[in-house]
């Protein structure tokens, strides 16, 4: 530190007749302008931000994908890691890159390894481009890539913010193998996030944390369809029915066979209609339509990355997950007017609010009577869409939302 900004030197440095009391307030005045320059050049200037996620369909990687391209429209240079292109990054976008991780079988290994060649390519890359920061999606493996990626650059490494959307927690963080591993990530980033208060306190209480971890939830914007609703209602062979939506990569916890079953009781089974958007196979699911005689009830399209006509088509989601870190097919459904039936678990209250009903988990006649509400009401199920969507505009926009990261963003990077 320079000796004029040190109280006790300027003091000696003036009975020492070194120099004047007016030169010391110059140079303390000269010195505030210079702090107050760089602070106004650092919040304006765009950073080089280097974005580590699942490229499949899920909520971490479409929050990631859609966080770095309002990134990049905003001036930023953002970089994309994964070992594909993630299923919504649409490129070319100026600003935007992606840099695909290679990994392959090797025979001194009894599995391909993942970790170590995303941690090479995120260090060759912060070298080239002098990244500013890695923002990574999940502890493992994407945060721990990063610590290992900062340590082969060394004193010029990008900081690290890492966001956790829940495995890192509910499911990883629970298991003895792994739950080092993301301690030593959570020690290691300069930052920590949550996509919700109910992830953030659970995090907190699974692993005794005593930094912050600051709360940004996710965020939606929805894109112009390419069909209308008439043209997929057609194509699905819904007529006049209410169609029900649900999205999700059917992973255990989404607790599909509930959905169904749910389906099986509704009284109004006949005027509902179910599409499923599944981002994983539904094979397994199949038996479960004939034993529950719901097959004509039920319409599946597999790996759909572009969901927006068919939130536009739906009328209504229905959401049987046991636990949600958010909920971010929740917060697509809403943020096209479309009410939700959901259990109240996780983080779905803080999308959801008071704007629709939720249940407590496993209540499947009360799912099943909600269904049959909205059926006979098409009223209803506007009002409750409507007050969904006005609420999920005043908190979940992107221009609420990105703005949060980019002033994060800018305290780590100008952080000691």
């Amino acid at each position: 530190m320079h000796p004029l900004r040190r109280r006790c030197e300027r003091a000696a440095l003036y009975q020492q007749d070194r120099c004047s009391r007016g030169e010391i307030h110059r140079a303390r005045r000269n010195f505030r302008l210079r702090q107050s320059l760089y602070g106004l050049m650092m919040e304006s200037a765009p950073l080089k931000i280097g974005i580590a996620c699942f490229p499949l369909i899920g909520g971490s990687g479409i929050l990631a994908t859609a966080l770095g391209s309002e990134l990049a429209r905003r001036g930023h240079e953002v970089y994309f890691f994964s070992y594909a292109q993630p299923v919504r990054l649409d490129l070319p976008q100026e600003g935007l890159h992606f840099h695909r991780v290679e990994f392959a079988d090797n025979a001194l290994f009894p599995c391909p390894d993942y970790t170590l060649p995303l941690a090479v390519k995120m260090a060759e890359v912060a070298r080239s481009q002098q990244l500013d920061l890695f923002h990574v999606h999940y502890a493992v493996p994407h945060a721990l890539a990063a610590c290992l990626a900062s340590q082969m650059v060394g004193r010029s490494a990008p900081r690290i913010v890492t966001t956790l959307h829940g495995s890192d927690t509910t499911l990883l963080g629970q298991d003895p193998d792994y739950r080092t591993a993301i301690e030593h990530a959570f020690v290691h980033s300069d930052a920590l996030t949550a996509v919700s208060e109910s992830l953030r306190n659970q995090t907190q209480e699974i692993f005794r944390l005593k930094r912050p971890i600051e709360v940004i939830p996710n965020f939606f914007t929805p894109n112009k369809p390419k069909r209308n609703r008439e043209e997929v209602r057609r194509d699905l062979g819904v007529t006049d029915e209410l169609l029900v939506l649900h999205m999700s990569n059917l992973r255990p916890v989404k607790r599909v066979d509930l959905l169904l079953r749910t389906i099986a009781m509704a009284k109004n089974r006949s005027r509902l209609r179910f599409l499923i958007l599944a981002g994983a196979p539904f094979d397994s699911y199949e038996p479960l339509l004939d034993e529950l005689g719901i097959r004509d009830r039920v319409v599946v399209r597999q790996n759909t990355a572009m969901v927006d006509e068919y939130l536009e088509a739906a009328d209504a989601g229905l959401y049987t997950s046991e636990y949600e870190s958010f909920g971010l097919s929740i917060l697509e459904t809403v943020f096209y007017g479309k009410p939700v039936v959901a259990f109240d678990v996780g983080g779905i209250p803080e999308v959801v609010g008071d704007s629709c009903p939720l249940y407590p988990f496993g209540d499947l006649s009360a799912a099943a009577a909600a269904l049959d509400a909205l059926a006979e009401s098409p009223d209803l199920a506007r009002e409750l869409g409507e007050r969904s969507r006005n609420r999920a505009l005043e908190r979940f926009s992107a221009d609420r939302i990105v703005p949060r990261y980019e002033a994060l963003y800018r305290r780590v990077v100008a952080g000691p």
